[in-house]
């Protein structure tokens, strides 16, 4: 039997070099987010640690922003936790970009905002650049977690309205939700997102090659989650954008062994899915967009 991270090299070999370049170079730079927490208990459990030095760099650069940008780091503070938070820190110390960066809104461009969890936090940056002169690509200030999270923080997340479109998702880190629970707490998450008058798209929860992953999410639970939110979002007329079907048959190339998170081109070939669903909304937006506020 051949290793799966053995398995993942030779597949490489095969790559073209931009993309192995771009691969290896993203997960060299991103160390602290290798092993994500995937539910409250393992976040709360693990924190990112930082060095006086980094913070102090941090704080300094944060006091240089305008207004906007140092309230928007101050959200970011708020929400984040001790995982994200200090990952963020160590980030804006070294100058690197990441899917929490503030979007300064180009106006007459729809605004669209991304709510999910580490899987959504991905391919943020890959949608902004598929985007770009398109819309102005917004995330939710959060790993956004269960639905019951969604419940207690959404009002927070929706903050910096209005919003044209809004493309969600909860389902990994409600591997362990009662059926019932997750099918209510996503019917009580439209009735909230709905009053906000943006376009809803439904991102279907990706897959995992299998169950031996680190997190503990098995195939069948992915497939039962989507089954139940198909239902909900049907029910409520939400377009879905099916992104366990697209990536399914690319799992053992883009998936990292053993765990539910992609490795980079995954979230490339996710960004363009996304940005392409998000795309047939815009062009179905009254013209112009609704004003920034």
């Amino acid at each position: 039997m051949i290793h799966p991270v053995r398995n993942f090299y030779r597949r490489l070999i095969g790559w073209p070099c931009g993309i192995i370049v771009s691969a290896c170079l993203w997960m060299s730079l991103h160390p602290a987010i290798a092993d994500e927490p995937t539910n409250a208990a393992e976040a709360a459990a693990k924190i990112t640690t930082t060095t006086s030095a980094v913070e102090q760099k941090y704080r300094a650069w944060r006091s240089t922003l305008s207004p906007e940008r140092q309230q928007w780091e101050a959200v970011l503070e708020a929400n984040l936790g001790s995982f994200y938070f200090p990952a963020h820190m160590k980030d804006k110390a070294s100058g690197i970009e990441n899917a929490w960066a503030y979007v300064e809104d180009v106006p007459g461009l729809p605004r669209v905002l991304l709510i999910g969890d580490s899987i959504s936090r991905g391919y943020t940056q890959g949608v902004r650049k598929c985007l770009v002169g398109k819309a102005n690509v917004h995330r939710a200030p959060a790993n956004c977690g269960p639905t019951a999270t969604g419940l207690k923080k959404l009002p927070a997340w929706l903050e910096g309205g209005p919003w044209d479109i809004i493309h969600f998702n909860f389902g990994i880190h409600d591997r362990n939700t009662a059926d019932p629970v997750y099918a209510a707490n996503l019917t009580e998450l439209i009735a909230q997102l709905e009053k906000t008058g943006a376009k809803l798209v439904w991102a279907t929860t990706t897959p995992t090659l299998d169950a031996t992953n680190t997190e503990g999410f098995s195939p069948s639970r992915c497939v039962r989650l989507n089954e139940i939110a198909t239902e909900v979002m049907t029910r409520h007329h939400i377009v879905i954008d099916d992104l366990y079907t697209f990536i399914q048959p690319h799992l053992s190339d883009m998936q990292k062994p053993g765990n539910v998170h992609f490795l980079e081109p995954g979230y490339e070939m996710l960004a363009e899915k996304v940005s392409a669903e998000i795309s047939k909304e815009i062009a179905s937006l009254p013209n112009p967009p609704r004003p920034i506020r």
